[in-house]
């Protein structure tokens, strides 16, 4: 069954009479903290099964509170990945913390990621510093989770490790390849350890509570991240503007690309609208995975004038803090 179908499905349906909690069932949420392009969304899409985030060695790619829902035979888990922890430059970075900061207020466990194949860098320790403030107004459990132990060797391991490990005070330390999976077993049952007792918050089979449009979205900016460098991929913005189902076999979806300048739309449209082509036929490929059937993707390019720094362009563009 097409993801978009089987979250749906999920999303309508409720739990099954028939379902009894067993003894000891827990179920509760997960932050995935940490500072931009640590792995969180890699981390996430593993965890589930499915590409429900988007994924590029870009910072900052996140930029929405993504849900996903991992079950057990004892346990369900709704895990948050979160935009990265930075210092903010214009009101969209301002956004982006805020809504992980918002997003650990609910939490029952922090899982504080962290890239191994670095030292800690100044954002790693603004994220240390804004997690101990939030822990001290209500205090929870933190798992230290040192990711891409595939890519160093096990001595070098070690000092990355005690130099995160000194960032501040977390009941365990895991390490883990979120891209490998190696430790995430073992991530996953620390996890729930620490959870509380209680039924399933999501329907069973449930995988991701995005709407529809959003993962439509995400599938674009992902493909104009994938072909555009420099300043372009911060400058972008993406709105569905139509969804049709037109038949069980067709979709039509018409969006619009908003970029920052003259400059920027050129680019992303390309010499004879070459570039605009891949970035479309990229994209459009992700959108059949998500729904399941063809896709008519009518792609559009607009300027909307330093947006980022724009209120009002932010909330239209859908960037609006949940508290």
């Amino acid at each position: 069954m097409a993801r978009a179908k089987k979250a749906q499905k999920a999303q309508q349906a409720e739990i099954a009479p028939e379902f009894i909690v067993p003894p000891g069932f827990k179920s509760g949420y997960a932050v995935l903290w940490g500072k931009p392009n640590v792995g969180k969304s890699t981390l996430l899409n593993y965890l589930v099964g499915e590409k429900i985030a988007i994924v590029s060695p870009k910072p900052q790619t996140t930029r929405n509170r993504i849900v996903g829902v991992v079950e057990t035979e004892n346990a369900q888990i709704v895990f948050l990945d979160t935009p990265g922890v930075h210092h903010p430059r214009h009101k969209l970075g301002e956004y982006l913390v805020a809504e992980a900061r918002a997003a650990l207020e609910g939490a029952d466990v922090v899982v504080f990621l962290v890239d191994a194949t670095e030292p800690p860098t100044p954002d790693d320790e603004r994220a240390a510093e804004l997690l101990n403030e939030l822990l001290k107004e209500a205090p929870r459990p933190v798992i230290l989770t040192v990711n891409k132990i595939d890519a160093i060797s096990p001595a070098v391991l070690q000092e990355r490790k005690m130099l995160y490990e000194a960032l501040g005070n977390y009941d365990e330390t895991v390490t883990i390849s979120a891209l490998t999976g190696e430790g995430v077993p073992i991530l996953l049952r620390k996890i729930i350890d620490r959870l509380p007792e209680g039924p399933p918050y999501y329907p069973l089979g449930t995988v991701t509570d995005q709407p529809e449009k959003l993962p439509i979205a995400e599938a674009i900016r992902e493909a104009v991240l994938h072909y555009t460098h420099e300043e372009v991929p911060h400058a972008v913005a993406v709105v569905v503007d139509e969804l049709e189902h037109r038949s069980d076999k067709l979709a039509y979806v018409k969006a619009t690309i908003y970029v920052e300048r003259e400059s920027q739309k050129g680019i992303i449209i390309g010499a004879s609208g070459q570039m605009l082509k891949k970035i479309g036929t990229m994209a459009r490929m992700e959108i059949e995975r998500w729904l399941g059937k063809k896709v008519y993707l009518d792609l559009w390019v607009k300027v909307a004038k330093n947006w980022r720094k724009d209120e009002n362009a932010l909330r239209r563009f859908g960037y609006v803090v949940r508290r």
